[in-house]
């Protein structure tokens, strides 16, 4: 099986924005915060990467 790996490239969405609130368990929070701190950006930045990667692959089964 192929590994995935999340490349990152320019940012795609450029429209206005809008502040949400998650929850997220303390382990999980911790490795975005690592990931943020490896990469240098922000904490933000890497949430918004990784949903853009989810739904770019994700599959829905109905």
């Amino acid at each position: 099986m192929e590994e995935k790996k999340l490349i990152i490239h320019t940012q795609k969405y450029t429209s206005e924005s809008k502040v949400i609130s998650m929850r997220l368990p303390v382990d999980m929070l911790m490795e975005v915060d690592r990931a943020a701190k490896e990469t240098g950006r922000t904490r933000n930045e890497i949430m918004q990467l990784c949903l853009e990667f989810a739904l770019e692959n994700m599959v829905v089964e109905g």
